[in-house]
């Protein structure tokens, strides 16, 4: 991936190879750090097991909100911790009664979110050991001093989340970063872009058509929004110098090229 974004023009300024200030970047490489969190909260006694399943949850929880996640009802909260397991348990965060968060986004505006009633009891480690992203992102946004977010417009109802874990991770007042969450992209019908649809065209089998690699960061610059004027090959550096964030970003979805899927 690192060479098709060379390829494209793409880099930065701290990172794999680049002034290694945070050294460990992949995060298979920080799994101590997480487990230090994790006992952080476990020793506020915020942690507790639970096994129950997806469908277990469905069939108890209530019908799923805007967000199309189901709110976990706590059906393992208060469980005594030495009880036999059907599978091994996931870890889940005991959110407070209460939990609201409450930031600005830079295209969405001021969101609020109860994360107790709209989520509920949240998941910090799965069953199979893996951290979760909700824990490793607010870990490791944290560590890093990242001040900028911009990502998907499908994870703005997880940064409430990532907040409240800094909270109570002790990070703030580490200033917050200032969040984007920017529309997808979607296919040519317009719909998501996932792996589990038809597969998308790379960047390296574009690269492979020999399509210039201008022709692809024009393309994307001018159908996101970020560059005025006709849509022709630019340099990533050139759009780079008249970025400007959120105010150039679009509002809506844009669809992919149907040549390039």
């Amino acid at each position: 991936m690192e060479a098709d974004l060379d390829w494209l023009g793409l880099d930065w300024d701290e990172g794999p190879g680049v002034n290694r200030n945070n050294v460990l970047y992949m995060q298979s490489a920080r799994t101590s750090t997480y487990e230090a969190a994790l006992e952080v909260l476990r020793a506020q006694g915020l942690v507790y097991p639970c096994d129950c399943s997806r469908a277990e949850i469905a069939q108890v929880a209530s019908a799923p909100h805007a967000s199309e996640e189901i709110a976990y009802p706590g059906i393992c909260r208060n469980l005594p911790k030495n009880r036999h397991f059907k599978r091994p348990p996931a870890l889940r965060l005991r959110v407070p009664d209460g939990a609201t968060v409450s930031f600005v986004d830079g295209i969405h505006g001021r969101v609020e979110q109860h994360v107790d009633v709209s989520v509920g009891d949240f998941v910090l480690r799965r069953g199979d050991g893996v951290f979760a992203y909700q824990l490793v992102v607010a870990v490791d946004d944290a560590a890093m001093g990242i001040t900028d977010v911009v990502r998907g417009a499908d994870l703005l109802l997880s940064t409430a989340r990532q907040i409240l874990l800094m909270r109570m991770l002790g990070s703030l007042p580490f200033a917050l970063p200032n969040y984007t969450h920017v529309p997808l992209v979607v296919g040519s019908s317009g719909e998501r872009l996932a792996k589990r649809h038809s597969r998308p065209t790379t960047v390296r089998e574009l690269r492979a058509r020999s399509v210039n690699p201008e022709e692809i960061i024009g393309v994307l610059a001018h159908g996101l929004g970020l560059v005025q004027g006709e849509a022709r090959p630019r340099t990533a550096a050139e759009v780079a110098r008249s970025l400007t964030l959120p105010s150039s970003w679009r509002r809506t979805p844009w669809r992919v090229p149907l040549e390039w899927q």
